[in-house]
């Protein structure tokens, strides 16, 4: 990204329309009672008073995006909770802040609002709280569910606490529930896999998103190194083993990480998969509008400084070409079960012999398929899905 410091960060978005109708919003929620190995988000430690200086500038923001020029134009069709662990806000906060998005944008009557929860950090009333602020769906962080392995990975609850957040979603009347889970842990083997992947699929979640481990910079893990990690092919075969058993329960595998039963696939992450467009607020929360993708500062207290000065928090942007949205397109669609229209691909391969011959390949090896003209990854494809991409870059 081209840098944009603060000092013209209301520029940015100013002279950038939404070309469509309908916006997604991602709201990013930075602390964390205790840091993740596996985590390379944004994260703060929530230390005292942060809280609240968090939420005084959140709202800061939220007035500024609503009084861009463009702001009574679009309506939010998502909004989603990510971070961090947005469950550490207590009811009666997520309610004011999503009043204060209310406020200032038109709210689509059947929104998507999702909260992503820790188990430990979730009670029912703190959920009938959530619900009543308007929450109609919850993304629940189990990872796993093997009490050997749950303390190593730094999370703080154990598999009892997993399933007790579950049931203390359904009672406080959540009708849209995931839960996120990981293969390839250090010390995963195939069994016990297995026997994580058919108890979540026992409690019939509506959706499931399940990540394979991977050390990214920024990550404690990805700094310092973790031992255990089960060799590829045991990971592969994890993979495999989650694939047939949703499907034997009639969830859809309807993106390369993530299962839904019939009408509850996850509409904001739809937008992304779609290179649709979304706003961001939080520390770090990254958006895109127009042709221009942008960047919060991310230490939250540079982000709560910045408003306080009474300018919008954006670090960085750029200015997309149209090869480059293709190419997003392209890799983005590519993740779903629906593909892209094969027009988009065939643009991109336009003079390019060698990547045409590569494309061939992927059809001959069953990697990619072809109908009504679309085009698609098959599940293989999904599988070794990151190699493709480099090619399609």
């Amino acid at each position: 990204m081209t840098d944009n410091r603060s000092s013209s960060s209301s520029s940015v978005l100013a002279v950038t329309v939404p070309e469509a109708a309908e916006v997604g919003w991602y709201v990013h929620v930075p602390f964390c009672a205790k840091r993740c190995g596996y985590c390379s988000f944004n994260t703060a430690p929530l230390e005292d008073g942060a809280m609240a200086r968090y939420l005084d500038a959140l709202h800061r923001e939220i007035d500024l995006l609503g009084a861009l020029a463009w702001a009574p134009r679009v309506r939010l069709a998502t909004v989603f909770f990510g971070g961090g662990t947005p469950s550490l806000l207590a009811d009666d906060d997520m309610a004011a802040v999503l009043d204060g998005i209310r406020a200032r944008f038109d709210v689509a009557p059947d929104a998507e609002i999702t909260v992503e929860c820790n188990p430990e950090s979730v009670t029912r009333e703190k959920l009938e709280g959530y619900r009543g602020a308007g929450v109609n769906r919850l993304s629940l962080g189990v990872q796993s569910l093997d009490d050997a392995i749950l303390p190593r990975l730094g999370r703080l609850h154990d598999a009892r606490g997993a399933r007790a957040a579950f049931d203390a979603a359904r009672e406080a009347g959540c009708a849209n529930l995931s839960v996120d889970v990981m293969y390839g842990l250090p010390g995963l083997d195939l069994d016990g896999w297995a026997r994580a992947v058919d108890a979540v699929l026992d409690w019939r979640p509506d959706h499931l998103s399940a990540y394979g481990l991977t050390l990214d910079a920024g990550s404690l893990w990805g700094a310092a190194g973790v031992e255990g990690i089960p060799a590829e092919q045991v990971q592969i075969d994890q993979y495999w083993r989650l694939a047939r058993a949703a499907a034997t329960r009639g969830l859809e595998h309807y993106e390369i990480s993530n299962y839904a039963r019939p009408g509850f696939r996850s509409r904001h992450n739809q937008i992304y998969w779609r290179a649709a467009e979304y706003l961001a607020a939080g520390p770090g929360a990254c958006g895109f509008v127009g042709s221009t993708r942008y960047a919060n500062v991310k230490a939250t207290p540079r982000y709560c400084e910045t408003l306080a000065a009474g300018a919008l928090p954006i670090d960085s942007s750029e200015q997309l070409s149209s090869r480059q949205k293709l190419g997003e397109r392209l890799i983005l669609g590519l993740r779903t079960a629906d593909g892209v229209p094969a027009s988009w691909l065939e643009t991109r391969l336009d003079g390019d012999e060698r990547l045409r011959r590569r494309v061939d390949t992927w059809r001959a090896q069953a990697l990619l398929a072809g109908a009504d003209d679309r085009v698609r990854l098959t599940e293989a494809g999904f599988l070794l899905s990151d190699a493709l991409f480099v090619d399609l870059l």
